[in-house]
């Protein structure tokens, strides 16, 4: 009975000890997973720290540029998926003759009407002033719906994904045309015009970077699923945009912009008795277009030539795939470069700047027509580079003759009336890309007369507006 009662109270007693063993092993596991949580997820919260740090640096998050430029990194991220499922079904999925009829009902059923609606882009956002904030969020919930339409259709090619198609690039491009538009009305007072659009510019290029293997992994499920993912970019895309500060959507001051010269706009005046638009606008900013224009053609010209021809016949002993990837990396990291070398150009004079892109670009496509035969891979990967570093350098110069001599009460109308004209060059690059007969050497040589007709056009008024000078000292960054 006494032994009974003893086991029945070491029962109790064992039993205690048992659990508390197990909760102090369940302790130590939930810790250690605890742990191993943070471990992994320190990675990525210390990355969207620093990636917050940077564009927030120099008054950049008081004043709502951040959130600019983390927009326009969603809104880059969004195209390159979209990009991923219409070059995945226009152009891999189908032999390369084949391949060139798409992209050419392509290039007629989009970028045409494109070229037709983009001189209406820039006007009609200057009626809309008030509504910046707005215009983002329907642009990106346009591509939301125009994603999901196209993502029936990509698997099959059919006739109408093109309208999606066309619908997608007049978004994106009214987009950015707004995007250059709202720039001004965020700068901090420690950043320049030009270091703002550097940042806005980087961001989006790291962004589709990051985004071009995340569309080809999701494209591996099926070929609508890079569809979904732009779908889910662009709905963040849409929240971003009213997140900007409600300045954006201010027009104190603001008139609507013509991109004339102060001599041409006094001519038009003293004919026809009319106010000038853009009285205050000397030749530098209209040279300054010219060359960005040339050169902006160039890269269209590249983008759908070089693809034909390096898919017909890649680069020596590489595949089509692998010759594309390193050509687009050479104008992406070209690009970049010219970036980061207009922020650090801060003494120069854009017009300089502009003649010596022009100079430089116009000797390597000579020299990518004349040695093509000889070292194909190494004059396409360095024409592709310099093309992407001339462009980036180009267009930052502009932005700082605009900045420059573009009074502010009509600097944003500049900047969507630039942004559509070299859109539109784009897409004239890209039509005579498309229609040239796949030869290298010529292909080179045509590149070469684009760039020329940019230093027959403007570098000599740049060169005489640099020495004119004047009481502003023009600077890059």
């Amino acid at each position: 009975m006494l032994r009974t009662s003893r086991t029945s109270a070491r029962t109790p007693s064992g039993g205690s000890r048992a659990s508390t063993r197990s909760g102090y092993g369940g302790g130590r596991a939930r810790q250690a997973g605890r742990a191993l949580g943070r471990a992994l997820h320190r990675p990525f919260t210390g990355a969207a720290r620093g990636l917050r740090r940077a564009t927030h640096a120099q008054g950049a998050g008081e004043s709502g540029l951040g959130k600019l430029i983390e927009l326009h990194a969603v809104n880059s991220a969004g195209d390159m998926m979209i990009t991923v499922a219409l070059a995945s079904t226009v152009f891999f999925s189908v032999p390369t003759n084949e391949a060139r009829g798409r992209v050419a009902l392509y290039l007629a059923v989009t970028m045409a009407p494109f070229a037709l609606l983009a001189p209406v882009i820039g006007p009609l956002l200057d009626r809309v002033p008030h509504g910046r904030r707005a215009a983002m969020a329907g642009s990106m919930l346009a591509r939301v719906l125009l994603a999901l339409t196209m993502s029936g259709a990509v698997a099959t090619g059919g006739l109408q994904l093109y309208p999606a198609a066309l619908g997608v690039l007049v978004s994106s491009k009214a987009y950015g045309v707004i995007r250059s538009a709202v720039v001004p009305r965020l700068l901090p007072p420690r950043i320049s015009l030009v270091k703002a659009n550097s940042r806005v510019t980087l961001a989006g290029l790291l962004a589709t970077g990051a985004a071009a293997p995340i569309g080809a992994g999701l494209h591996l499920i099926g070929p609508g699923w890079p569809l979904y993912g732009a779908c889910a970019v662009f709905a963040v895309g849409a929240y971003l945009s009213f997140s900007l500060p409600h300045k954006v959507d201010s027009a104190k001051g603001e008139v609507r912009a013509r991109l004339t010269s102060r001599e041409a706009s006094a001519r038009a005046a003293a004919r026809g008795g009319r106010k000038p638009g853009l009285r205050t606008v000397g030749p530098s900013v209209l040279h300054g277009l010219q060359a960005n224009a040339c050169l902006r053609a160039l890269s269209g010209f590249l983008t759908f030539f070089l693809a034909f021809l390096l898919r017909e016949r890649p680069l020596g002993g590489l595949g089509a795939a692998a010759s594309l990837g390193l050509v687009a990396v050479a104008a992406g990291a070209g690009n970049a470069l010219g970036t980061a070398v207009g922020a650090w150009l801060k003494a120069r004079g854009p017009e300089a700047i502009i003649a010596g892109v022009l100079g430089l670009a116009l000797c390597a496509t000579v020299l990518a027509a004349v040695f093509y035969q000889v070292v194909a891979v190494v004059v396409v990967t360095a024409a592709a580079a310099v093309a992407g570093l001339c462009q980036a350098l180009a267009k930052l110069s502009l932005d700082a003759m605009i900045q420059r001599d573009v009074p502010e009460g009509v600097r944003t109308s500049a900047f969507a009336r630039s942004e559509t004209a070299l859109q539109m060059s784009w897409v004239v690059g890209g039509a005579i890309g498309i229609s040239l007969p796949l030869i290298g050497t010529l292909g080179m040589a045509v590149a070469a007369g684009l760039v020329l007709l940019g230093v027959a056009l403007a570098v000599r008024g740049l060169l005489s507006a640099a020495r004119r000078g004047g009481t502003t000292t023009p600077r890059v960054a």
